[in-house]
């Protein structure tokens, strides 16, 4: 198998998804790459054009309007219940919600940053991993003693999957993850960049890894450290250290192999969250950020040419004196003098244009209110209609990532071996103080008479999620289990 071979689909979005990740960044990413977007009038001297690559700036609205929509979904954390007489499983969960990467990143955080990642690129993955130990346990208490059994998430961004193939039922076959890191032999060593290269299949994971030579300082420099991923998988002991730095450069080597935490469910541990392509926000709006980047570049050149207003001088005899702030110049009784000035008619173009660019990169990305012009009348209805729109596009944000996250959970607590019924509820209210609303509806439910006490339950249990939605999973676990046995 060549593993470094690339999916056609994987090809044929790599350019994409680099202009789309230096538009989302902005800042000076986009400016160290403003030669690839910044676009050259025809016949433009070189060193006029250098200096108005010198003097780019970039507005970025996307990148906001991308982050708005990740922050405002995760306002209220999603709702997880575990319902099973383990106590041990819900325990791990309620830790795991707390820190489900090993790095002390809240289940919550880890997802929005995955959510942004999919508004940026269309998809992202997630791994589900568990510590490899070298001899295996010998019963669940030993596993659990050892950490054998402490699933942990790994974050995966679209470009590295680089390939993959899936069963008659859709289902991933197959997948091939890289990643290229900076590494350091040591506290006083040379850099280096080492690439790897992880295979799932539906029992079995092999990591491969090569070493590319050394990084110098200079090398490094124009790398940059943030370009690299950094997320790839644990391996246990006789893994790395056991196959030594190697060879710089060549075949890759073997390093890592076996069952990976999956192979009892017969399938590859990695999870999408994935957006439709109405939905995928970079995408819609990507061919507008760019114009209205090279038009508002063009309208401030323009404007800070205007400043340096060049002498005219009106006269029939020869021109030759030296004209400058240190210097005069004499004219005769029917010579005149002035300074060239634009008129100022296409500048006020060039502003009206970039405010509908602005306004149509809000509309694309359904935020209709941020749109509209700020002196622009729009009645009260108009506006909770446009939010509305919003909301429902939150909404529908809110479903995938409450099926992804269904998904993951489901697939730990089968491969724990756990026994609890897992559920995600959530992420489809966006205003923190909403409840008093929520509780008057409550009110009236429960004062129609139903004769369910599961009904009643479970109102009392979604009221008490919501109302603690910034609390320890723990906490909330224990409160939905003294509801449960008080209306048992």
């Amino acid at each position: 198998m060549d593993i470094d071979r690339e999916h056609p689909e994987y090809v044929r979005r790599k350019a994409m998804r680099r202009v789309y990740r230096d538009l989302y960044a902005g800042g000076e990413q986009m400016k160290a790459n403003a030669p690839d977007y910044l676009t050259r009038r025809q016949k433009e001297p070189g060193d006029v054009f250098g200096e108005r690559l010198a003097r780019v700036f970039y507005e970025n609205y996307v990148g906001s309007i991308i982050d708005w929509y990740s922050a405002t979904l995760f306002r209220r954390e999603p709702q997880l219940t575990f319902d099973g007489p383990n106590d041990a499983g819900r325990a791990f969960f309620s830790a795991f919600t707390e820190d489900c990467d090993r790095k002390q990143t809240s289940l919550s955080d880890f997802f929005r940053k995955q959510l942004a990642e999919a508004l940026v690129s269309g998809s992202s993955y997630i791994l589900v991993d568990f510590p490899r130990v070298g001899e295996p346990a010998a019963n669940r208490a030993e596993e659990d003693q050892r950490g054998a059994s402490r699933a942990y998430l790994v974050a995966y961004k679209a470009e590295d999957l680089i390939n993959w193939n899936e069963d008659e039922q859709g289902n991933l076959d197959w997948v091939v993850l890289r990643t290229r890191n900076l590494r350091q032999d040591g506290p006083d060593g040379k850099w280096y960049e080492e690439t790897r290269w992880v295979i799932y299949d539906k029992e079995e994971f092999k990591i491969f890894r090569r070493v590319e030579g050394r990084v110098g300082e200079g090398r490094l420099g124009k790398l940059g450290i943030g370009e690299l991923g950094t997320g790839e998988p644990a391996i246990g002991a006789g893994g790395v250290g056991a196959a030594g730095i190697g060879e710089r450069g060549g075949t890759p080597e073997l390093v890592a192999s076996g069952r990976h935490a999956l192979a009892g469910l017969k399938r590859v541990p990695l999870f999408s969250l994935e957006v439709s392509e109405g939905l995928w926000l970079m995408n819609k709006a990507a061919l507008l950020q760019l114009e209205h980047f090279n038009k508002s570049n063009a309208l401030g050149w323009a404007l800070t040419m205007g400043l340096f207003a060049m002498p005219v001088v009106y006269s029939d005899r020869p021109w030759n004196q030296v004209v400058g702030e240190s210097y005069y110049i004499q004219l005769a009784p029917g010579d005149r003098f002035g300074w060239t000035e634009p008129e100022g008619k296409v500048y006020q173009i060039a502003v009206d244009n970039l405010n509908q660019l602005k306004s149509e990169i809000y509309r694309v990305c359904y935020l209709m209110p941020q749109a509209w012009d700020a002196q622009a009348t729009q009645s009260g209805a108009s506006k909770l209609r446009d939010f509305t729109v919003t909301h429902e596009v939150l909404r529908a944000y809110g479903d995938a990532v409450k099926g992804t996250l269904k998904r993951l959970l489901r697939a730990i607590a089968a491969a724990r071996q756990d026994g609890l019924t897992v559920d995600v509820a959530g992420l489809d209210e966006f205003d923190i103080g909403d409840f008093s609303s929520e509780l008057d509806d409550a009110q009236r439910l429960l004062g129609l008479g139903v004769g369910s006490p599961t009904l009643r339950k479970e109102i009392f249990k979604r009221l008490a999620q919501k109302y603690l939605c910034d609390v320890r999973q723990e906490l909330k676990d224990q409160i939905v289990k003294e509801i449960e046995e008080a209306a048992g």
